[in-house]
């Protein structure tokens, strides 16, 4: 059995949420699951793009590494480290289908605030948000070779114009991005993404699925206290 290839996109002004993240996707694996980050200091001599002043995130382009990075081969998941994953991520993998070189959920995303999270530009445009949650066959996906990464616009790589047409992107139930402050409540999200802010920061501290958020920490951080006296003795 191959691992199911997951890779986050890292940004180290939020280093908790991918661990926490990481965190959430193993502990609710049914499968082994090989974990990536996307992080710029491993990516040296191959991204080369200057910082753009409406990104919001240091992997806002680096994302679309990830088929180079699988050398074009088998399937793989992209994902934003603003998020939270309560289902088995099996179930995501064997929703894989052939005919596509991605597959994403399609929001129809309308942004109404200007600013975001660690006063980001909140940028407004069509497929915004598709690209946050990306199951990709990765040998339908060679024109996203570095150079083009590096030259393309945020709208070319966002928008899939590296893609001869957009029926090769094939749709994931809604459930496996749920845009909390945007989405209605729900309470069988098998993804949550706190797209605005996640609950690590002050002002998000009691958003939806805030609650879980920080439970997942705490799983993360607990320490059995009866093993390590154990061991000790």
């Amino acid at each position: 059995m191959s691992p199911i290839r997951v890779f986050i996109g890292f940004d180290g002004r939020e280093d908790v949420a991918f661990s926490v993240l990481a965190h959430s996707i193993h502990r609710n694996a049914s499968q082994p699951v090989s974990i990536a980050p996307v992080m710029l200091s491993q990516l040296g001599g191959v991204y080369r793009r200057d910082v753009n002043p409406l990104q919001s995130t240091q992997f806002s382009f680096s994302r679309f590494l990830t088929p180079w990075l699988c050398g074009y081969e088998g399937w793989a998941v992209f994902m934003d480290c603003d998020m939270l994953v309560l289902d088995d991520i099996a179930r995501l993998w064997a929703l894989r289908d052939e005919r596509y070189a991605v597959q994403v959920v399609k929001h129809v995303h309308v942004p109404k605030e200007d600013v975001k999270f660690l006063g980001a530009v909140q940028t407004k445009y069509e497929k915004k948000n598709w690209s946050s949650v990306m199951l990709m066959n990765c040998a339908k996906c060679t024109a996203l070779t570095p150079e083009y990464v590096n030259t393309a616009t945020g709208l070319q790589l966002h928008q899939f114009k590296w893609l001869d047409d957009d029926s090769l992107i094939g749709e994931l139930p809604s459930r496996w991005n749920h845009l909390v402050g945007y989405d209605p409540p729900r309470k069988d999200a098998s993804l949550v993404h706190y797209t605005i802010g996640g609950p690590y920061f002050e002002e998000y501290a009691q958003c939806e699925y805030a609650r879980e958020w920080w439970h997942e920490r705490e799983l993360m951080l607990a320490v059995d206290q009866r093993a390590r006296a154990a061991k000790a003795s």
